[in-house]
């Protein structure tokens, strides 16, 4: 199997998208959460070590917690173009960023727990506005492995086994949409080929949203379900590449990575939609800047971000 770099890949299919500058790294800065817009604008929230906790279990940049409340730094690049915009008295733990409509943005908490007194689930998302100011809280269920919003502002989840078997209603199904109100617009209803066990990552392709998840069962397979955002309509394909972290889709071709954690590798896979079968057509290791750990990939209009340490790269479909 022929091992690829960045500047030997045969199509030129992976660039370099951004790296965190020297002078923030200077300035004591780390760069934890962050997301793909609609538009393929890149988002990464930074935060001052001096907010930050290191756990001794975790590897990476998934490894730094904020000590609430923290202030951080919103980083939007867009082509060459950075704007940045303080977040002042933030409340929350993060694990997720997700861009919305109108410049705003959305930060969520991966877990939340009913409350003793009423069992009322805690809010676990945030609304800000571009400036950001709060907007907003709800709650989007409970243990969030993957999350992505589309070009409205629909907000879907895919859920991990503890938000599954947790009790949360929306959890409970696997994967859920909702809107900015904290309302759940869509669930599966039955429509899936298998009862999820983890979401894996997402994607978004013109008016589709891609979920992709494994299930627990005897029979078990990793599953990339496409939901019509507009409508609801849903329909699901057995993945060719068991577990992906990052997986994005252009019409009938689609790029799947797989990383080795901690590593500066990942296994990239190719695949081509035949009827109902996605068939793979070119897999090979990739060598990539920085170390991968969790939470490294989200897909966007046909365009794979993938997170290695503190550069991203774009991988197209």
């Amino acid at each position: 199997m022929t091992r690829h770099s960045l500047s030997d890949h045969p199509d030129a299919a992976v660039r370099e998208a951004w790296t965190l500058p020297s002078a923030d790294v200077s300035r004591g800065l780390k760069a934890l959460w962050w997301t793909v817009g609609p538009g393929g604008e890149l988002a990464v929230m930074l935060v001052h070590r001096r907010y930050l906790q290191r756990s001794p279990y975790a590897k990476g940049w998934v490894g730094w917690g904020p000590k609430e409340p923290f202030t951080g730094e919103l980083v939007t690049i867009t082509g060459h173009e950075e704007r940045r915009a303080p977040v002042e008295d933030v409340r929350i733990r993060p694990s997720h960023l997700a861009l919305l409509p109108d410049s705003r943005f959305l930060l969520v908490g991966s877990r939340t727990f009913p409350s003793v007194a009423d069992g009322v689930w805690e809010s676990n998302a945030v609304v800000y506005s571009a400036t950001g100011q709060r907007e907003g809280e709800f709650c989007v269920g409970d243990d969030i492995p993957a999350l992505v919003t589309d070009r409205h502002g629909g907000v879907w989840t895919a859920y991990g086994d503890e938000g599954i078997y947790g009790g949360h209603p929306e959890s409970g199904a696997g994967l859920a949409g909702w809107n900015t109100d904290g309302r759940a617009i869509w669930h599966p209803r039955g429509r899936l080929p298998d009862h999820p066990l983890e979401g894996c990552t997402a994607a978004t392709e013109d008016n589709h949203v891609w979920l992709v998840w494994y299930s627990g069962s005897g029979k078990g397979g990793t599953f990339l379900t496409r939901i019509t955002a507009s409508t609801g309509d849903v329909i699901s394909f057995p993945s060719p590449v068991h577990d992906p972290d990052g997986f994005a889709v252009c019409g009938n071709q689609a790029v799947f990575t797989r990383r080795k954690h901690n590593q500066r590798t990942v296994e990239l896979t190719r695949a081509a939609l035949d009827g109902t079968t996605w068939t793979v057509t070119e897999r090979h290791p990739l060598d990539v800047p920085g170390r991968v750990v969790m939470d490294c990939g989200q897909g966007r209009e046909g365009t794979l971000t993938l997170r290695t340490g503190n550069t991203w790269l774009h991988i197209q479909a």
